[in-house]
């Protein structure tokens, strides 16, 4: 004998109208925040990376234009209205190599102590959280000035390129002597003027390290600076390679 059961009653969940339903959790957004609302260092500085390599990109740029016209106009012949004919006025300026050498030691130097102040920055910001633990100490020791030594080498390379100019000029090279001397002149200055601006940034991040910023911060500028100064070592072995051996 079949028998009826009692209806089930089933509550359809309501969708979020007007108030009344639920809403997902939200998370933190674009920008350099995290949900937190702390900074979140690592896109600032992967934004400062892809920044700093489109930078470079066109100061590439710049110097491969500069060695185009130089080399074009190495092998360009010029008209002698006296003779009426095309010859060759083309001057090799006389380098003082080993000035320059010492130079780019001097530069080599401040690249290897730029890597250095990178790394010491990057192993105190690892170490930062294990820091901020309460009863944990690994110690106050502090690291050496590698930042300061980059900026002194740096300066000590900018003097030495203006000893160079120097010593052209007085072996009768100025800038206005020949096609040459004009284009050896260019290319050093060129690179003279990157490299302050990167030796102005590295003071600004001596300048941040001694306003006691948080690690991650400082890390930021000095990880894109080294980068940017390894640039400028590697800028200047391809100019004093090109200056040296096409003359």
């Amino acid at each position: 004998m079949a028998t009826l059961s009692s209806p089930v009653t089933i509550d359809v969940p309501k969708t979020g109208q007007g108030g009344g339903g639920v809403r997902p959790p939200a998370y933190g957004g674009g920008g350099d925040g995290r949900g937190d609302g702390s900074p979140d260092y690592g896109a600032r500085l992967r934004r400062l990376r892809l920044g700093l390599a489109i930078g470079l990109t066109s100061v590439t740029m710049i110097f491969v234009s500069l060695t185009s016209a130089y080399v074009v106009r190495r092998g360009l012949p010029t008209l002698d209205e006296r003779t009426n004919t095309y010859v060759r006025d083309w001057i090799p300026v006389d380098l003082p190599i080993t000035l320059l050498l010492i130079n780019t030691a001097l530069l080599l130097v401040s690249s290897i102590a730029a890597e250095l102040a990178r790394r010491q920055i990057t192993r105190q910001a690892a170490l930062a959280p294990i820091r901020s633990i309460p009863g944990v100490s690994l110690g106050e020791g502090k690291g050496f000035p590698w930042l300061g030594v980059t900026v002194v080498l740096g300066c000590g390379f900018l003097v030495g390129q203006w000893m160079a100019w120097r010593e052209l000029a007085d072996r009768g090279f100025y800038l206005a002597t020949s096609a040459s001397s004009s284009f050896v002149y260019l290319l050093t200055a060129t690179h003279a003027v990157h490299l302050i601006g990167g030796i102005l940034v590295l003071l600004y991040a001596a300048a941040v390290s001694l306003l006691h910023t948080p690690v991650e911060a400082r890390r930021v500028v000095v990880d894109v600076t080294a980068w940017y100064w390894h640039f400028m070592f590697l800028l200047w072995l391809y100019i004093f390679g090109l200056l040296w051996f096409v003359r």
